[in-house]
């Protein structure tokens, strides 16, 4: 049950590398970074390759669904939450950090895993939309390659391979995105929508509260 003061998500999806960072800081509004949801090196349910192999770190089975979900929920009622801050380059949460929408009705949570809970969002009455960036594959796997040796996330033939694959599955990770209730779009598209519910959305009143450290 959600009442006429509560806060609605944009969930904001699609391959990595297809550009939900740039475009979520683009629209101004507050952004949860769901990628720091991941789960940690060690966590005996991460999932694994075929054959025992090293975590698969493309399997929504990596990612703490269950911890976004009460994130956003205590966005969408309460409008300010604790959340993680992760390091991919080591596989581990090493702080947090403090979101608050001061008074924003709408808010952005992208993630590669963001269409895993839109049915949740949906069904809870806190989803304002969900959107799937797409592109061409050549171009996600030059802006995927170039942003993760920048940050180090991993060792250069990791992450070509893993690139490469993924750029090889991009069709399909688009179709599953939209199959889990997400639009697939560009991001012109994606602007205007968002832009769109800005656009109906009041600010709300914040209640007030000690001073905190916003994290995008």
């Amino acid at each position: 049950m959600t009442s006429a003061d509560t806060a609605r998500v944009i969930l904001l999806t699609g391959p990595s590398g297809s550009g939900k960072t740039s475009l979520a800081a683009r629209t101004g509004l507050p952004v949860l970074r769901l990628d720091d949801f991941y789960k940690e090196a060690g966590d005996p349910s991460l999932p694994r390759s075929p054959g025992g192999g090293p975590v698969d770190w493309d399997d929504p089975a990596s990612w703490d669904a269950e911890a976004a979900v009460a994130a956003i929920t205590a966005l969408c009622e309460r409008g300010r939450t604790t959340v993680p801050v992760y390091d991919i380059s080591v596989s581990a949460r090493v702080g947090e950090g403090t979101l608050d929408l001061r008074g924003a009705r709408l808010f952005v949570a992208e993630g590669i895993f963001a269409a895993e809970i839109a049915r949740r969002c949906r069904a809870s009455g806190l989803l304002a939309d969900a959107l799937c960036l797409r592109g061409h594959p050549l171009t996600t796997f030059r802006r995927r390659l170039v942003r993760d040796v920048r940050e180090g996330r991993k060792s250069l033939p990791v992450l070509v391979r893993r690139g490469w694959a993924l750029m090889r599955r991009e069709g399909s990770i688009v179709a599953r995105h939209v199959s889990l209730g997400a639009h697939a779009c560009g991001h012109d598209e994606a602007m205007a929508r968002i832009a769109a519910l800005g656009a109906s959305a009041p600010a709300r009143v914040p209640a007030p509260r000690g001073k905190s450290t916003a994290h995008a």
